[in-house]
């Protein structure tokens, strides 16, 4: 795509993903986002160009007047939505696809100082939740969800949502399901709830001796508890 009809997608796409916006003065003066993207594209065109330092400046200058740090050789696509974008670091070797929504607070890095792809490949229509770092040679498949908050550093499959610490990738078969944060399942709590539950069988069947029942709640647990993990990848 032509590079300035790349731009003038990355205005209109901010009106398809903030219902926040009601005029076209506010792209001017409320949306970082949009003018580090804008700042990269031109910095990304030099830098593809053989040129260093002028690429790194206007990327400096960019960090430095929106808060987003994106280096010129990161390869983005077409319709990438900033939301917020206090924070956000996208790495030298990342690439990112079209139509991909990042929240704040979201890091696209690396895990070591070796030479070569060492950042993440974004696929297409990929939402990345606040404050997520995403680190390392790893990809994200097509319509992929990143919970907020959650460390990836493994790769996650087309149409799978991954949360947590260190996170852990929930199956989901729906492509267009949208991604909500009220709702994502707490890993850690529903461990502990288990392990409380089974606790108080077990107690219960030594202060009764009630046997039987106890391998019938057990077996209940069990049931639950193995939903649950399947649910898991």
């Amino acid at each position: 795509m032509n590079p300035f009809k790349k731009i003038k997608e990355d205005f209109c796409n901010v009106k398809r993903n903030d219902p926040a916006l009601h005029s076209i003065f506010e792209l001017f003066i409320n949306y970082p986002g949009l003018w580090a993207l804008l700042f990269h594209r031109f910095a990304h065109y030099l830098y593809k160009k053989g040129l260093r330092f002028i690429p790194r400046f206007i990327s400096g200058l960019s960090r430095f007047i929106t808060t987003v740090d994106i280096h010129p050789a990161a390869e983005i696509g077409e319709r990438l939505f900033i939301d917020h974008a206090a924070g956000v670091v996208i790495g030298e070797t990342c690439i990112i696809g079209n139509d991909v929504v990042i929240y704040q607070q979201v890091t696209l890095g690396g895990v070591s100082t070796s030479t070569g792809k060492r950042h993440p490949t974004v696929g297409n229509n990929v939402v990345i939740g606040a404050g997520a770092k995403v680190l390392g040679n790893i990809t994200l498949g097509d319509n992929a969800k990143i919970g907020a908050n959650s460390v990836v550093v493994k790769d996650v499959p087309c149409c799978a949502t991954a949360i947590g610490v260190p996170a852990r990738i929930i199956n989901c078969d729906t492509k267009n399901e949208e991604l909500r944060h009220d709702m994502i399942p707490d890993v850690t709590k529903e461990m502990f709830h288990y392990l409380i539950k089974r606790l108080a069988v077990l107690e219960e069947s030594l202060k009764t001796g009630n046997t039987e029942l106890m391998e019938k709640e057990d077996h209940e647990l069990v049931e639950i508890y193995s939903t649950f993990i399947r649910a898991m990848k």
